[in-house]
């Protein structure tokens, strides 16, 4: 156990990994923004309420459309672009060199290699978007630990004293940046010239795609969950540790649901069943454990004693598990190195795990067509990563009674080696 803490610690604080997941982190608020302009863009009816028809009515029929095709153009549409400077920016921070010539480099590299349109030289769209995701982790990677080195060398140019600290940072990276930059287009050059096909297209056929594919599985579903929730109760951050892997696979795959719902596709239609929102709302209900099933089945078996220790954990944890936040009652209850609690916090998610993939796969619910910010309550998020279907708040439903029927026996095993101990101490 120890050696197992050991390393998924030495992971989870592995600088490379943690600047990825920064970097995912930073991008967020744009990414949930531009799925939001296509959700509203394409939102159905509810009942007699069509936002959608109101907003023609009153702009006319697609004019207000262009704004929300704007935004996604300004977020989700250029996520490769801004995770490469997302991520170059705090892997520089990490080794406290200057993260804003480090994201700057990292973004004008991977424009260059980006492949232009034939007829007017401009960029081709596609690789700067989630497509073009692993050839920004790459680029961010490599070329800041290649700058970090030049700038810690005598390779720069020294201002002397009393100039602005600004203009000491950009002529330190001045010779840096030459010299990454000019090797990045010799690179493009000969690569253009040797092979037929982009970095951009090369990269996404040989990693992404197939990554891709095998996370759109319920096997790599099933995974995830059983690795997150192993981690979390030997009290290590599992959601945290796994982020810089399962970012760059899962967000191309709710990206892909989003184009084909925005050109008009179905939600039961769209490619994909595994995505990040499929996580969050349907598997992690109340935060990691689907704590929130956990908290209603304690107030369930203890009903009389309003002052048991699981009870007062439960009314402390209930209202930030309402947003997904379950650290008071991981810590507190605890479900940390607790056998007791072991077995239903990782059988939880992998049973609801199935029953997703499953009600997914067969269409009784629509595929995850939106993305909600990780901390939006149980039975709104259904209703919103579905594109607006009651059937998402059902499965919900339906998760959150499996997930109670599971933990109630194990509250009880609880209550009574907790009684146990009481009895024998006094």
């Amino acid at each position: 156990m120890n050696k197992f803490i050991e390393i998924a610690g030495r992971i989870g604080a592995q600088r490379h990994l943690v600047a990825i997941r920064d970097g995912f982190v930073a991008a967020m608020p744009l990414i949930i923004i531009g799925a939001f302009a296509v959700l509203f863009q394409n939102f159905p009816p509810i009942g007699k309420f069509d936002f959608v028809g109101i907003l023609n009515n009153i702009f006319g029929e697609g004019n207000w459309q262009v704004t929300t095709g704007t935004i996604w153009n300004g977020t989700f549409a250029i996520l490769g672009m801004l995770i490469a400077f997302t991520i170059a920016y705090n892997l520089a921070k990490s080794y406290e060199v200057d993260g804003l010539s480090a994201g700057l480099i990292a973004t004008a590299s991977y424009i260059m290699l980006v492949p232009a349109t034939p007829t007017d030289w401009g960029l081709q769209m596609a690789w700067l978007g989630t497509q073009g995701l692993f050839v920004a982790i790459i680029l961010a990677l490599v070329l800041t630990e290649l700058f970090r080195l030049l700038v810690n060398s005598k390779f720069t140019i020294k201002m002397p004293e009393g100039v602005p600290e600004g203009v000491v940072k950009s002529f330190k990276s001045l010779l840096p940046a030459t010299v990454i930059l000019l090797g990045v287009g010799i690179f493009q050059a000969v690569w253009a010239a040797l092979i037929d096909i982009s970095v951009f297209e090369m990269i996404f056929k040989i990693i992404q795609e197939p990554l891709q594919a095998l996370g759109n599985t319920l096997p790599a579903a099933l995974l995830i969950a059983f690795l997150n929730h192993i981690l979390w109760f030997f009290g290590l951050h599992g959601t945290n540790i796994l982020g810089g892997v399962i970012e760059p696979i899962y967000l191309p795959l709710i990206e892909e649901n989003i184009a084909a719902f925005k050109a008009g596709m179905s939600a039961v239609d769209v490619p994909n069943i595994v995505t990040k929102p499929f996580l969050d709302s349907f598997v992690f209900m109340g935060g990691s454990g689907t704590t929130i099933a956990l908290l209603i089945a304690i107030f369930i078996v203890i009903q009389r004693e309003k002052n048991h220790p699981y009870r007062q954990v439960a009314k402390l944890g209930a209202p930030a598990s309402f947003f997904n936040i379950n650290e008071p009652v991981i810590f507190g209850l605890p479900i940390v190195l607790n056998p007791v609690m072991l077995i239903p916090f990782v059988l939880v998610p992998v049973t609801l795990t199935v029953i997703s993939y499953f009600a997914l796969w067969l269409g009784i619910v629509p595929r995850t067509v939106a993305f909600v910010p990780w901390t939006t309550p149980p039975i709104l998020s259904g209703y919103l990563v579905t594109g607006g279907s009651i059937r998402g708040i059902l499965l919900q439903l339906v998760n959150l009674f499996v997930a109670i029927v599971i933990y109630i026996p194990f509250v009880m095993a609880g209550v009574r080696a907790l009684r146990q101990k009481t009895e024998g101490q006094s």
